[in-house]
């Protein structure tokens, strides 16, 4: 078997190369890193899909895209019965509710936000919506962790490997005090041997 990430530089793709890490796979990494100035994935990527996106996993040839659907792959093949409840069941179908929401919903914002930013004072008008929506969505996060400091059970999920980007993003935008749970998620991840031997190969990574 062969297993290659594509990813970029201060990416999600971070995420993806924690879970492998945490499954104990062997991966190749193919590191492509952005253009200083626009911040854009380089051309490069383009050659492996069209729309030049990272994360990208290959496997044996075959590519996969979007994080939730790499995510879920390595967690049926390869998670051995760990990281996703049992099918049929309510955490089942609760945890493909959260692997959606952390692209779906949580991360609009987040990329309007980076954006917006751009924009100068073009992007004032929707900057209060934008505000609004983001403290909506993290605090949603917050409220949803269990005592077990997961998002479904208590244990490490896919869903939790896909809500670490923006919880890591929450974190980083100093909302900490009102996200304690949150916060104590993050540095639990960052804490595991798993994810530290991901951010050496990684390389550099815009939450540390």
């Amino acid at each position: 078997m062969s297993i290659i990430v594509h990813h970029l530089n201060n990416s999600r793709s971070q995420r993806i190369l924690w879970l492998l890490e945490e499954l104990g796979l062997d991966y190749t990494i193919r590191h492509y890193q952005r253009d200083v100035i626009t911040n854009l994935a380089p051309p490069e990527l383009k050659a492996v899909h069209p729309l030049g996106k990272s994360p990208l996993l290959e496997i044996d040839g075959r590519i996969i895209e979007e994080s939730a659907a790499i995510v879920q792959t390595l967690c049926e093949r390869y998670g051995d019965g760990a990281w996703l409840p049992a099918p049929g069941t309510d955490d089942a179908l609760r945890h493909l509710e959260l692997m959606h929401f952390a692209e779906g919903s949580a991360m609009t914002p987040v990329l309007l936000q980076l954006y917006t930013a751009k924009l100068g004072e073009a992007a004032a008008p929707l900057a209060p919506r934008i505000a609004e929506q983001l403290v909506a969505h993290f605090t949603y996060m917050e409220q949803i962790l269990r005592p077990s400091g997961h998002f479904i059970g208590d244990d490490w999920t896919g869903a939790d490997v896909m809500l670490s980007f923006p919880a890591e993003v929450a974190v980083m935008q100093g909302q900490v005090a009102k996200l304690p749970k949150l916060a104590a998620f993050v540095d639990a991840i960052h804490a595991r041997p798993a994810w530290q031997r991901a951010r050496e190969k990684g390389g550099a990574y815009f939450t540390m």
